[in-house]
């Protein structure tokens, strides 16, 4: 453990503290230091051993902790940003909450809706800002894409489709005997229906039907791993919405949604990235991102940016401090969908969203 005090001003950044070194927590640690110059990198925590001192020698910041507790105890830390694994999420959103930090969390909240209840009665109590991680909200092609539908451009929304398509990995899908049933749906698919969500913002998800296997990697499916999904939802409006994922496209990472309505269609999302081709005897080529940090690394930045205005406009009582930001509010109605289209899968049949509220057993 190393760790120093700081004295700044309430004009100068804001002091964050990163927990969890993982790769997602890794990039929002860089970009608190390198992108953000209304936010200081106070401290980076992660209990397991070395894994804080590596990465804050890398980045050049003297203090880093082994023991989560030490953050929530420093009196010097405006804000948290969570990205330790999910399971551990709604505890240390409560534990942050108890300590007066303004969150930002990572997706999913919680991996039952008691359990992320409790975490949002205790952000409630604390009166902290809390964001969640969905970051597509601000990826610039999504963000205009919500803006129609805002301004009636489409009608009433009929038709929708949001989709994820992990990257192939070289050697197969890595530890695909560890990766369990509820991981494509809590993980992954649960950006898709906080997309579907936010962009039929006038209406609930009523009843979720589940098609799923494991297609990439069938010889895992024993082990409780489902790598290919299909989500239909249906809407408290009428609208019918189709979210599928897969974690193994050939041909890069792939995001993209298409939202139909009574008086045309908007879409987001393109697998090529049209900076640069290439043309010759065998065709057309153009890129392909690999990693959800290439393809989404600007509007990573720019949730994070928009949680250190928001605290800022917060306290300063600025019109910053209604910045439009994903709510616990926004985490629980996703989650929800998630866990129902989990049982769907178990079960083979249609779920009335009621009836979902926490993880199987096996999962």
């Amino acid at each position: 453990m190393a760790y120093q005090t700081t004295t700044l001003t309430s004009r100068e950044p804001l002091r964050i503290a990163v927990i969890g070194t993982g790769w997602i927590g890794a990039f929002h640690a860089r970009t608190v230091a390198e992108h953000l110059p209304e936010a200081a990198l106070h401290v980076v925590a992660d209990p397991a051993p070395g894994r804080a001192a590596a990465l804050a020698e890398e980045l050049g910041r003297p203090n880093y902790t082994e023991d989560i507790a030490e953050v929530f105890a420093d009196p010097e830390i405006d804000a948290v940003v969570i990205g330790a694994p999910s399971a551990f999420h709604a505890g240390l959103i409560a534990q942050a909450a108890a300590a007066g930090k303004h969150i930002f969390c990572e997706k999913p909240t919680a991996h039952a809706l008691a359990d992320l209840d409790v975490a949002l009665q205790a952000v409630e109590q604390a009166n902290v800002v809390f964001q969640v991680g969905f970051n597509r909200r601000f990826a610039k092609d999504f963000a205009l894409v919500s803006e129609q539908i805002a301004s009636g451009a489409i009608g009433t929304p009929q038709l929708m489709r949001s989709l994820t398509r992990d990257p192939q990995v070289e050697g197969g899908l890595p530890n695909g005997d560890k990766v369990r049933s509820h991981v494509i749906f809590t993980e992954t698919l649960i950006h898709d229906f906080d997309t579907l969500n936010w962009l039929n913002s006038e209406a609930e998800v009523t009843e979720v039907y589940t098609m799923s296997d494991a297609l990439v990697a069938p010889e895992h499916k024993k082990t409780g791993l489902l790598d290919t999904a299909v989500v239909t939802l249906r809407y408290s409006n009428g609208a019918i919405a189709v979210a599928e994922a897969n974690f193994s496209a050939s041909y890069g990472y792939d995001v993209r949604g298409e939202f139909f309505g009574s008086s045309g269609m908007v879409q987001a999302g393109n697998p090529v990235q049209l900076a640069a081709a290439s043309f010759d005897a065998q065709g057309a080529h153009a890129p392909t991102e690999r990693l959800n940090i290439e393809l989404f690394a600007q509007a990573y930045r720019d949730q994070l940016s928009i949680f250190t205005r928001k605290i800022r406009g917060v306290r300063e009582g600025t019109a910053d401090a209604a910045l439009a930001v994903p709510t616990g509010a926004d985490a629980r109605a996703a989650l929800r969908v998630a866990l129902a289209a989990l049982e769907s899968s178990e079960t083979g049949l249609p779920v009335k969203l009621e009836s979902a509220t926490r993880l199987a057993v096996n999962a």
